[in-house]
């Protein structure tokens, strides 16, 4: 819930506005998402059962996916954050998801348009352990090119705002199904990495 709320349409199945009272009650939760109902609703002026209602429907909408917490992967030793792009050998997406769901050290996986197929979010506990991770993601003969950058900043980035296996957040999939795929090493798969300066932010 880091995006910045505004008085608008949300999600392209919602035909339901958000109005001034469902945005302050999202701005608050942001601010302290362990808030109960009764101080939200003092904080908003409003009845408590108003307050309650409120937060049922923008959890009901979907427009509140989750109160898991926010897990900082720094704060439990993982300092490098980095960006891989999988290019896929086609109709395999799968099997790759399946293979990047037993690495914990991948946090997100995306479907994409333009230069490669996937890109994946991860996390290691310094460069050295990151060719680890990238080692382990690349274990998967579907993959035929691996582009990795390192995270070198996140400017405006609210403090706390990831997720980490450790919280039981584990691979994400957006998008179609045809996933990501890791290379395995042989002579065939060409793999660049591209490291930016040191990745911890």
């Amino acid at each position: 819930m880091s995006e910045r709320v505004s008085n608008a349409r949300v999600g392209a199945g919602s035909r339901e506005a958000i109005d001034s009272l469902d945005a302050r009650l999202l701005r608050e939760l942001t601010t302290d998402p362990r808030m109960g109902v009764l101080e939200m609703s003092r904080r908003l002026g409003v009845a408590r059962a108003t307050a309650q209602a409120r937060l049922d429907r923008l959890v009901a909408r979907g427009v509140i996916a989750s109160f898991a917490p926010q897990i900082d992967p720094e704060a439990l030793g993982y300092h490098v954050t980095a960006f891989a792009t999988l290019e896929i050998r086609q109709g395999n997406g799968a099997s790759v998801l399946r293979h990047l769901d037993t690495i914990p050290e991948v946090l997100e996986v995306h479907t994409i348009t333009g230069q490669g197929d996937m890109l994946c979010r991860l996390v290691a506990r310094s460069n050295p352990d990151l060719q680890r991770v990238i080692d382990r993601v690349n274990a998967d003969a579907d993959i035929v090119r691996t582009s990795t950058s390192d995270r070198y900043g996140q400017p405006g980035a609210a403090p706390g705002d990831a997720t980490h296996p450790a919280s039981g957040g584990r691979l994400k999939p957006v998008g179609p199904a045809f996933g990501p795929q890791p290379v395995n090493g042989r002579a065939d798969n060409n793999v660049t990495c591209i490291f930016l300066p040191v990745g911890v932010s």
